[in-house]
């Protein structure tokens, strides 16, 4: 779902993210950095109860119609800050930091509903936040400089 939106959808979200009002930092226990409450979502402390997610992702919900855009929203709030989409499958989007010191943070980003009920527009739709333990991606290369290599390098 979310990953067909985003080739589609990448500068109309640009341009609703710019005309939505400033996202409000929330204090909330367990919210990952550099996420807020975008325009259209609400706070889902509970997760909606839903796939055992209460108190390890921090999740907003909005009507299910209306999930794929917020998806593309937040994916366009978190590009401001920094992250990249690294991947990610139908339902789930991996973004990466640079950390300044080297290596990346991780963050994923998952859009679930429940399934035992009927999936209408008007139904409950969740994106759920949480941050990646280590890092998710492979141990960075380090590329020496040319000034370190001189001379090092066979001929």
């Amino acid at each position: 779902m979310i990953r067909s939106l985003l080739a589609a959808t990448a500068v109309l979200s640009l341009a609703t993210t710019a005309q939505a009002q400033t996202p409000a930092p929330l204090a909330a226990q367990g919210q990952p950095a550099d996420v807020s409450l975008l325009p259209g979502a609400e706070l889902s402390a509970d997760c909606g109860g839903l796939n055992n997610l209460a108190g390890r992702a921090w999740c907003v919900t909005a009507p299910l119609g209306q999930v794929g855009a917020l998806a593309d929203a937040y994916i366009a709030d978190l590009a401001t800050k920094g992250w990249l989409a690294a991947g990610g499958d139908e339902n789930r989007v991996v973004v990466v930091k640079r950390c300044e010191g080297g290596g990346y943070d991780g963050m994923q980003m998952i859009a679930f509903y429940d399934t035992s009920k009927v999936a209408v527009p008007e139904a409950s739709g969740f994106l759920g936040f949480a941050t990646i333990p280590g890092e998710p991606c492979a141990t960075p290369v380090v590329v020496p400089s040319p000034e370190a290599t001189a001379g090092s390098l066979p001929q």
